[in-house]
């Protein structure tokens, strides 16, 4: 007899785990499990460990080198801080109890495990939004940038940031806890929520980041048509702009990773079908990626982030006092 779930769902041989069996009314590891099932936690804990390492080269190098004390610096370090904790945090708890196991079972581990997801997901837009102001003061108000964005207006947006984040990943364990037991409308209840969390989220935020950018770029475009000045102004401009480009990019790799499994989310009840589990696990794991590839961005388009890099990995600043050192 096939077992049966909360939510009167009916699993059929269509949703079986390659990692999981179904006993009546639970998942449980399986005991033999496929060449498949293996490689994948493989390759799921690889992912996990180049997370953390990425990031932590990102946050070792702003933090030492102090070339790399800037205000826009200190937010991509606190954006690759949600990073890091999304590697240390996320990506083990998913690696075992899976977004597709925890829908169905709300049991207080899934609860804990969707809070972190939240916070830091929420955490990494709200800092790519304080990115966004940083860069549009950099590029449009060149002058009063200075005055605008310095240490300690950076540090409040992190501090902003953070603590917004946190207190929606509480209200998601509270609201959670206060709902009780998965009924017949639990599911339902699970896609309009994250519906709502999508739209409040990610979807204002990003339209705001992304009105943002296009003034930047807008703003660029004019600057660099009517730059007559001297060489270092240019120089200046070009650097900005490079900033500019290389920090819109994140904000596009950030919405390629995550925007396919909203999607499946929020549409899947207009297909009156349910999406297989290797399906939502597959974008839920898209998504999650998307912290493995920022410290990469920064090292293929910032030379002094490679610099940074090289000397953290070779071991050299363990061998005398590099701080001060030009990063090229």
């Amino acid at each position: 007899m096939d077992p049966e779930l909360n939510g009167n769902r009916t699993y059929t041989n269509n949703d079986i785990h390659l990692c999981y069996q179904p006993d009546y009314t639970t998942y449980t590891f399986t005991s033999d499990p496929s060449i498949v099932c293996v490689l994948l936690y493989i390759v799921l804990g690889l992912l996990s460990v180049v997370t953390i390492c990425g990031n932590l080269l990102v946050i070792i190098s702003i933090i030492y080198f102090k070339q790399l004390h800037t205000p826009t610096n200190y937010l991509i370090l606190s954006l690759a801080v949600a990073d890091l904790l999304v590697g240390v945090l996320v990506f083990p708890f998913s690696m075992v109890f899976t977004v597709t196991l925890c829908w169905y079972y709300e049991d207080l581990f899934c609860k804990v495990r969707n809070s972190f997801d939240v916070t830091l997901c929420t955490a990494s837009i709200l800092n790519l939004c304080c990115i966004s102001i940083d860069r549009y003061y950099a590029v449009c108000q060149p002058l009063i940038y200075r005055n605008k964005i310095n240490d300690g207006v950076t540090l409040l947006m992190v501090l902003v940031s953070w603590g917004l984040a946190a207190l929606v990943g509480i209200a998601i364990v509270i609201i959670g806890l206060n709902h009780g037991k998965c009924e017949e409308s639990c599911l339902l209840d699970a896609l309009i929520s994250t519906t709502l969390s999508y739209i409040s989220y990610v979807c204002i935020p990003v339209i705001i980041m992304l009105c943002i950018y296009l003034k930047i770029f807008l703003v660029a475009q004019k600057q660099a048509r009517s730059i007559q000045s001297t060489k270092s102004g240019a120089t200046v401009s070009k650097m900005e702009t490079k900033a500019t480009k290389t920090l819109a990019t994140v904000l596009g790799v950030f919405l390629l990773c995550w925007t396919p499994f909203f999607l499946c989310i929020v549409f899947q009840p207009l297909t009156y079908s349910v999406t297989p589990i290797v399906v939502l696990e597959t974008l839920n794991w898209l998504a999650m990626s998307n912290s493995m590839l920022n410290p990469f961005i920064y090292a293929f388009f910032y030379s002094w982030f490679r610099s940074a890099f090289r000397m953290i990995v070779s071991g050299k600043i363990f061998r005398g006092d590099f701080a001060n050192s030009k990063l090229h």
